[in-house]
């Protein structure tokens, strides 16, 4: 099992902390989500962040859940996630070798044109897309990493960010499956 350890720096367009991405498969049933986060919340451990969704299998969705703990913690919680019996298959992903990315929308005010044009240039090099314009705002899709979204939002947040949502985020570890 690979663990990993993320530097204080987020150099490496890394959250900064202790920094950790599980990836479990789950049977595609009602309730397995709340039996998830249940024993989660049992032992009072936060999540950061937590995705589910279709995998290639029809009766299997993978969840990718985030967290900011110690090492030791995060083993402990994967060895209970696997008691589950809805629990397929459940692993810590090791950050250098995983391609990782979350999805923002950010709607913000935009009454000036001068605004508007700052946004989409700012919006331009972060490779985001426009997907709304309206005469009062605008709306701004930014995928990356998790800092890539911090930096974007703290960029544009002096214009007012009239709303936010963001997916959480979403991994697979690269190459072939062991």
């Amino acid at each position: 099992m690979a663990t990993t350890t993320t530097p204080q720096t987020g150099t490496a367009g890394q959250p900064k902390g202790n920094w950790y991405i599980v990836s479990a498969l789950v049977e595609n049933k009602p309730g397995v989500l709340f039996r998830v986060t249940n024993l989660f919340r049992a032992r009072n451990f936060n999540i950061e962040s937590i995705t589910v969704g279709s995998t290639e299998q029809q009766d299997l969705s993978r969840m990718t859940i985030t967290t900011n703990s110690d090492e030791k913690t995060v083993e402990q919680l994967i060895k209970q996630l696997r008691k589950l019996i809805d629990v397929v298959e459940v692993k810590m992903l090791d950050i250098d070798n995983t391609v990782y990315r979350e999805l923002a929308l950010i709607k913000m005010k935009a009454v000036e044109p001068s605004t508007r044009s700052e946004i989409i240039n700012y919006a331009t090099i972060f490779r985001g897309n426009i997907l709304d314009i309206g005469k009062e705002n605008i709306t701004v899709e930014i995928t990356g990493s998790p800092d890539k979204i911090d930096a974007f939002k703290n960029l544009v947040e002096h214009y007012g960010i009239s709303q936010l949502a963001r997916t959480g985020v979403l991994a697979l570890q690269r190459g072939l499956d062991n």
